[in-house]
């Protein structure tokens, strides 16, 4: 008997899982470039809202058809996988549907529910490639989604659908070649929908049969090592970060803004208010809100990474909606790019950070970041609970804070409120004088 399949097959595994440790390690490390923040809070909470929104898909159902479709997608890439660990097994100790002569009947059933879920998610990624590519979704076809990302997306699903072609094919050959009492091939039960094409295959020979329920098999499996290789440089790497995404998501209602901690203790202490800063001379002050990456916090990066480039962020945005440049999809797009440049750089021995770039201005601009409304639209109609506006208004105080380049109009604005405690140019003393005209009206 040779040993060649398997040693073939252990060699593929083993580059396979380098790569992708070697891939892991890269992404952990751009990640961590952010600055620490500690949001281990509400344990309970966090729980139940990683269970509801990443695995349980409730923010996806606001669009019923293409959430149905996601969730056929879903399901069926955790519920095949199962199969994914027999072949696994076979791979390593030369056998054939280990699991078949344990389960009995139960395998039967369980190898239609697979099917079921392969030809599900068959037509679901036949019908996404027509929304992208005929129908034309409008949020699936803004500037931000032009070359490398709309091609990552078609790529995706065609492999997607030649994978599950692929099953079926395997299994239809599979059963033809058991009732034929040929080798090792294992009777398993009427399988549905392999069945379907079954009569098509019903008069191929024997060794074509085998070549078919082979290549089928290998194609599967490599197919599959190489799909989690390659979700490492694609957005759907959300496939596994939504779920730590989900967990560090901002349990604090969606209209309160973080404050600075530099800028309140210095407040309070102005007050007279105690603060938590020790005694001695005052530490060094860093840098008043983001100009890139490495001013975020890791769990913004974290959520660039998480980013489906789905776009309900940008369709539901009103600065975009009336015209505007500010696209949130664009901007969580941006945060990626620019940690996977610096990381790029530092394993090349580069100037990393040093590099004479920056995530303001080489990739995001004022105009993108004056234009939003701090409405939280964005943050609502995210399926997994990214936070646009936090980087949004992190870049937006460095430019106030830092640059002193917010627009004329806004600096008023703020000298108002730092003077008269309101944006309008009056003394707080007058502020409610216009509730004697109203009473004046009344008497009137």
């Amino acid at each position: 008997m040779s040993f060649l399949p398997q040693l073939a097959f252990l060699l593929i595994f083993v580059a396979a899982g380098y790569i992708l440790l070697k891939r892991v390690k890269f992404l952990r490390r751009n990640i961590l470039l952010g600055k620490p923040e500690h949001r281990n809070d509400q344990p309970e909470k966090r729980w139940k809202t990683m269970a509801l929104v990443a695995f349980g898909q409730k923010k996806m159902f606001k669009r019923i058809i293409p959430a149905t479709l996601h969730l056929f997608v879903y399901i069926g890439f955790l519920v095949i996988n199962l199969e994914v660990l027999e072949f696994v097994i076979d791979g390593l100790i030369g056998t054939h549907r280990v699991f078949a002569p344990f389960l009995g009947g139960f395998y039967t059933v369980a190898m239609n529910i697979f099917e079921f879920l392969a030809f599900a998610v068959l037509v679901s990624c036949i019908i996404f490639l027509i929304r992208r590519n005929i129908v034309k979704v409008p949020r699936l076809k803004n500037a931000d989604l032009k070359g490398w990302p709309a091609l990552d997306a078609n790529i995706i699903l065609i492999i997607e659908v030649v994978l599950m072609i692929a099953i079926l094919k395997m299994n239809a050959a599979d059963q033809i070649l058991a009732s034929r009492g040929v080798g090792h091939y294992i009777p398993v039960g009427n399988l549905f929908f392999s069945g379907l094409i079954r009569p098509i295959m019903e008069n191929f020979s024997t060794e074509f049969l085998i070549f078919t329920e082979r290549a089928a098999w290998w194609f599967h499996i490599i197919g599959i090592l190489a799909f989690a290789v390659y979700i490492t440089y694609s957005k759907h790497l959300h496939i596994f970060l939504a779920f730590p995404n989900t967990w560090y998501t901002n349990l604090n209602p969606k209209g309160e803004m973080q404050n600075m901690p530099e800028v309140t203790n210095e407040v309070n202490m102005m007050l007279g208010i105690p603060t938590d800063t020790p005694a001695g001379p005052p530490a060094e002050i860093g840098r008043f809100g983001a100009k890139d990456v490495n001013d975020l916090s890791w769990i913004n990066v974290l959520n660039a990474y998480s980013c489906t480039e789905c776009g309900r962020c940008t369709a539901e945005c009103p600065a975009n909606i009336t015209g505007k440049k500010l696209s949130p999809r664009k901007i969580m797009m941006d945060v990626r790019d620019r940690a996977d440049e610096v990381g790029k750089s530092l394993d090349a021995g580069g100037p990393g950070l040093e590099d004479g770039k920056s995530l303001l201005g080489d990739y995001i601009t004022k105009e993108e970041l004056n234009a939003c409304t701090t409405c939280n639209a964005c943050v609502e109609a995210c399926p997994v609970n990214i936070d646009p506006l936090s980087i949004i208004l992190q870049m937006r105080r460095y430019v106030a804070m830092e640059e002193s380049g917010t627009p004329a109009q806004w600096n008023a604005m703020f000298q108002n409120m730092e003077t008269s405690f309101s944006p309008w140019k009056f003394s707080p003393a007058d502020r409610f004088n216009w509730s004697e005209k109203v009473k004046e009206e009344e008497i009137e």
